[in-house]
């Protein structure tokens, strides 16, 4: 009979693999989507505003919610430019929350999800407040909001992905294979 090593966490359980694969990936994935959605907001956002006949040449260094917005979209979209600050911060955030769930023997995948898209919203959304925060409170709001939104769909993406390649559903299940 070969002897199983327990979780430290829980001793009745084994321990859950493809943890540290799934932070890596997931990581890596959270900086290319908020890359990608940023772009593909910026195309949107000017698209919109010139359909409204909106002038959009000087929205970043104007006052007002829309020059948050339309910093918020190009820090988003310039965020694969900095992958060597985002991509660490990201899997330190990913290992401490998400990380831990499948060894505290949470198998749902509403929490994951849940806490990935809360996690996303925070990072994103606190970065391009801070930075659109010069341009004054209005624009720290559109910031915010704008930033927020675009973490929060890329970390519900990103909960997919590790929920996908972890599958804490079916590690964590007790299955007995004693035949007597």
């Amino acid at each position: 009979m070969a002897a199983t090593t327990l979780s430290p966490l829980n001793p009745d359980r084994p321990p859950v693999r493809r943890i540290a694969l799934g932070v890596f990936l997931t990581s890596l994935a959270a900086c290319l989507l908020v890359t990608i959605e940023g772009a593909i907001g910026i195309g949107v956002y000017y698209t919109i505003n010139g359909l409204l006949g909106r002038e959009t040449n000087g929205t970043i260094f104007e006052e007002g919610p829309f020059s948050g917005v339309s910093i918020a979209l190009f820090l988003c979209a310039m965020n694969f430019f900095v992958f060597f600050i985002t991509i660490p911060v990201i899997a330190l955030v990913m290992s401490l929350s998400l990380g831990l769930m499948p060894r505290r023997g949470i198998s749902a995948r509403a929490p994951y999800l849940r806490w990935a898209s809360i996690w996303g919203a925070i990072i994103t959304g606190t970065v391009t407040t801070l930075i659109a925060s010069s341009s004054g409170g209005t624009a720290a709001l559109g910031a915010l909001i704008t930033g927020g939104l675009i973490g929060a769909l890329a970390g519900f993406v990103c909960g997919h992905i590790f929920f996908a390649i972890v599958r804490p559903d079916r590690q964590l299940q007790q299955v007995d294979t004693s035949v007597f």
